[in-house]
């Protein structure tokens, strides 16, 4: 024990002099390094780069087999009783940090929770103290007393095993250690015992491994954005359930001020109002749609629709009124997209990494083919009906997003339970996607993606046919967002040249300008200059909010699925950061940046928004300026097809933040009932109510389609 308290003091003396006390110089970039922020310079990263690699093979080669087996023996249930109890036993290293802290209300609690936990809980195994007495767990350690006791966190450092930590989280670690009872128990069995409770803690870490490595172009540096976020939310105690339910009073707090707002005013200008209320009234005798079920909806009146649109004078109004659904803002609309899910879809009794896990998303399988030689091969995924002749959908999912992603899977599904085997592929914005493909092609002009798109869409369902010896009957072809433009222009390209045998393009929320959509993600990113002070604890909140949502849905816990606990100014900075993100995959890739090296990259990539990208790497032998690339990637320029054909369907929000109301005009005058706006959502939003999911299911219905071509 002397031994480990020397280090620790000489850890600490290292912290206290490796630590940027000065205050982080304000940045000029147009995004904000949030490594940089949370963390300081990456004085170490060469090395670190390295052990983070190596740390990589290891887990993949040594220490996942171990988890695997582990989930194989025991059930999901199991498990978490292990960790539940294992959690339990560490109560020591809680109570000491929140003693140091002065917290002594949380001190009580946990004290609380260990004695209810221990007792009516089994040894910890179950949680009564939350179920029964509705006690919430706080998450303590001895690196936030450290903290707290002002000890400077140093430089960011990869260790082997460990990954990244800094000099505080050792002391932590070690202080941690000490403080655990099972330290202090040396016998042979206990010592299994203790190995098979690592393993269990452990195991845990492995789905968010592999999120990184398969989603992420540089996972050193996202590591070490998540690593310094997380570490500063724990530190400063914002990983509270008090961050959350303030986040919902503060929206509660907004809603009710809009409601207090009368919905018609006798003294406005705008009398259209009435008029529009009695013309609904009446032309809604059947009782399928009253005023006060489109009020309850949440729609605007000025959008409200009559089935009955022709003219370019008529008003914009929505096809499907989305009941029960409470606006909050375009960003944050669009935000509940997360929600679109299916219990089905990663149910089991057994762990992700079980061999005996047979749910949806695991009975997927990976196939690959190659585009081009001496280049990376094509990963996609699919999962295939029992008679291998059956209809097949295929599904291009919004920008910068992988063959996991965890929307595609829940479409497969859907597609799936309907009779169609299924493909998914990545969006052709994604670094996977450009690290197989020709040098020369840079994603952004819909045209050309779409030509790459068939190429890869076509080697792929070849691939498929010749493995199982099968000719796949009709093809859909659904895409969303990004995904969802180029299906259009795919569709177009099949409709003069017919090579992929598609008989049905479904496109949800496509950009109907994509020079103006990119301008909208740009302006929404950029949105944290306008006030950055404080924006350290902003951005920390804001994902803490996140962070503790994921888990309530993960854990199946209640919460309020029609409202989420965002300002709009939080749902930019998010929004903000993940579109940035993608981008920022995308660049590193083109650079074609090693990915064990110091990345200097990062002072262009922090500087450069979608207009920048495309400025850089899409003008040039076709397209001069912005405004000549501006035609070619609207939507509105395959006007031809969109009036001559028939088999398409679009799906679109009226408040989408990445069009305007005159895009969405011009788009229906010119498709008709084949464009289906709804009343809310933003972009793509919408995804996930009942409404849209069954009027998807009808598009999609096979036994309809058969009973319609015997008619």
């Amino acid at each position: 024990m002397l031994k480990k308290i020397l280090i620790l003091f000489i850890l600490l003396l290292y912290a206290q002099n490796i630590s940027f006390t000065e205050e982080l110089i304000k940045q000029q970039s147009k995004y904000p390094d949030y490594a940089y922020i949370y963390l300081g310079p990456d004085k170490y990263e060469k090395i670190n780069r390295k052990i983070f690699a190596f740390n990589l093979g290891l887990n993949k080669y040594a220490i996942k087999p171990v988890h695997i087996l582990w989930s194989s023996i025991l059930p999901e249930y199991g498990i978490d009783r292990i960790q539940s109890a294992y959690k339990n036993i560490e109560y020591p290293k809680r109570l000491v940090s929140t003693l140091i802290q002065k917290d002594f209300k949380t001190s009580g609690t946990e004290t609380v929770r260990f004695l209810t936990n221990t007792t009516i809980g089994l040894g910890g195994m179950f949680d009564p103290a939350k179920s029964l007495f509705k006690i919430e767990p706080c998450n303590e350690d001895m690196e936030q007393a450290l903290t707290k006791c002002k000890c400077n966190s140093g430089s960011y450092i990869v260790l082997p095993v460990m990954n990244g930590t800094t000099a505080r989280g050792i002391a932590g670690k070690i202080l941690d250690t000490s403080l655990n009872p099972t330290t202090y128990v040396g016998t042979p069995v206990l010592a299994m015992v203790k190995a098979g409770l690592t393993v269990n803690r452990t195991s845990y870490i492995q789905p968010l491994i592999k999120m990184i490595e398969s989603t992420y172009a540089d996972p050193y540096e996202i590591a070490r954005k998540m690593y310094g976020l997380d570490n500063y939310i724990k530190c400063q105690n914002l990983d509270r359930k008090d961050v959350l339910l303030s986040g919902y009073k503060e929206v509660e707090k907004e809603q009710n001020k809009d409601n207090n707002i009368e919905l018609v005013d006798n003294n406005s200008s705008d009398l259209r109002d009435k008029a529009q209320l009695k013309t609904l009234e009446t032309d809604n005798q059947d009782g399928k749609l009253t005023v006060a079920e489109i009020i309850k909806g949440g729609a605007n009146i000025d959008n409200i629709i009559l089935k009955s649109y022709n003219s370019e004078n008529s008003q914009l109004m929505a096809d499907m009124i989305l009941y029960d659904f409470k606006p909050q803002s375009p960003v944050v609309d669009s935000m509940r997209t997360a929600l679109f899910d299916l219990p089905e879809v990663d149910e089991s009794v057994w762990n992700e990494l079980s061999v005996w896990n047979r749910c949806f998303n695991k009975r997927i399988k990976t196939g690959k083919i190659n585009v081009t030689p001496e280049k990376s091969d094509y990963k996609f995924r699919y999962i295939l009906q029992k008679d291998k002749n059956s209809p097949l959908a295929i599904i291009y999912p919004s920008i910068g997003e992988g063959i996991n992603s965890h929307h595609s899977v829940v479409l497969a599904k859907i597609f799936y339970d309907e009779g169609y085997s299924v493909i998914i592929q990545g969006s052709h914005f994604q670094w996977e996607f450009v690290n197989s493909m020709p040098d020369e092609y840079k994603p952004g002009i819909p045209s050309q993606d779409a030509d790459y798109l068939r190429l890869v869409t076509t080697k792929i369902i070849n691939s498929l046919e010749n493995k199982y010896n099968c000719k796949f009957g009709e093809k859909t072809l659904f895409g969303t967002s990004f995904g969802a433009l180029t299906t259009i222009f795919i569709a177009d390209k099949e409709f003069h040249n017919n090579t992929l045998n598609i008989t049905k393009y479904i496109s949800v929320c496509p950009p109907v300008n994509l020079i103006y959509a990119m301008e909208q993600v740009d302006k929404n990113g950029e949105e944290w200059n306008k006030n950055p002070n404080d924006l350290k604890r902003r951005v920390a909140l804001t994902a803490s909010k996140v962070i503790q949502l994921v888990d309530m849905k993960d854990s199946k816990e209640k919460f309020d699925i029609e409202t989420l606990p965002f300002t709009e100014e939080e749902g930019k900075l998010i929004t903000g950061f993940i579109m940035h993100q993608k981008l920022s995959d995308l660049i590193f890739t083109l650079e074609k940046t090693p990915k064990n090296k110091p990345a200097d990259i990062y002072n262009k990539i922090n500087n450069m928004n979608y207009r920048d990208y495309a400025e850089k790497y899409l003008l040039g032998k076709n397209y001069n300026t912005i405004d000549d690339l501006n035609f070619a990637s609207d939507l509105l320029s395959l006007q031809d097809f969109l009036q001559k054909s028939s088999n398409y369907k679009i799906y679109h929000s009226l408040d989408d933040y990445l069009t305007n109301s005159n895009q969405l005009k011009k788009l229906k005058i010119c498709t008709g009932n084949k464009t289906v706006l709804l009343s809310n959502g933003g972009h793509l939003g919408f995804m996930y109510k009942p409404e849209f999911i069954e009027e998807l299911k009808k598009d999609i219905n096979l036994n309809a389609k058969t009973a319609s071509s015997k008619d």
